[in-house]
């Protein structure tokens, strides 16, 4: 008779049986996240030019606080679960204002002039237009005396100008009808000259437009030497 082996069934104790499988833990973990600022734009201009920005607050991030409920496997995270969330610091948001820089260019209006010669000036008509701005345009000017205005002299006409004064040397401009008489103008080109280059319209001209003008000078001589040049002009309207 033939005998059969048999094999005894080995029964394995709890702790031999935990450390056949992997363990699982579960943990409870808090993180703080940074909650980004945004950036606000204001325009506030209202012209046309040169755009300028203007940070008028600064922006700040603020915090989240999250909590999530975490498996790890080995020490190894195998699942994340947010079970709760609540903002510690809100976030301040970056206020910028956008201006536009008036830019003044030279056109036929003119433009205004960064600073004004009569604030600096000593003579009578700078103190009269001190507290006026002038407009600054380049003119084309020529030159003028008693003796080149076609009348006689001695005439009743002879040496009187439009507005009805006498002209007079390195005072008198004659100018276009848009620029009423009595009109103040600075040239800088003459500030050497008696007056310190200031100027009055008093007087018109059937050849002047309304970008040129003629100045009243002494002597046939100095009007000749003069010639015709574009001079930088400040203007001075009441």
């Amino acid at each position: 008779m033939q005998e059969l082996a048999t094999e005894e069934t080995k029964e394995l104790t709890t702790e031999e049986l935990l450390q056949n499988y992997d363990s699982i833990v579960e943990k409870i973990i808090t993180e703080q996240v940074s909650l980004p600022y945004e950036t606000i734009t204001k325009d506030v201009s209202t012209g046309t030019g040169t755009k300028q920005d203007k940070v008028v607050q600064n922006g700040e991030d603020g915090i989240k606080e999250i909590t999530y409920k975490a498996k790890y496997r080995n020490d190894e995270e195998i699942e994340k679960i947010e079970i709760s969330s609540k903002v510690i610091k809100e976030p301040v948001n970056k206020i910028v204002e956008v201006r536009t820089k008036q830019v003044t260019t030279r056109a036929q209006t003119g433009r205004t002039a960064g600073a004004n010669p009569a604030s600096t000036a000593t003579t009578s008509l700078a103190k009269k237009v001190e507290g006026i701005t002038p407009k600054v345009k380049t003119l084309n000017a020529s030159a003028y005396t008693a003796s080149t205005c076609g009348k006689a002299p001695g005439s009743a006409g002879y040496g009187r100008t439009a507005s009805g004064a006498m002209a007079s040397p390195w005072y008198t401009v004659a100018a276009g009808s848009g620029y009423k008489l009595g009109t103040v103008i600075y040239i800088p080109y003459f500030a050497n000259k008696p007056n310190g280059g200031w100027f009055v319209v008093q007087d018109r001209g059937g050849a002047i437009s309304n970008n040129k003008i003629d100045v009243y000078m002494g002597t046939y001589n100095e009007c000749i030497s003069f010639g015709r040049r574009n001079l930088e002009c400040y203007i001075y309207e009441f």
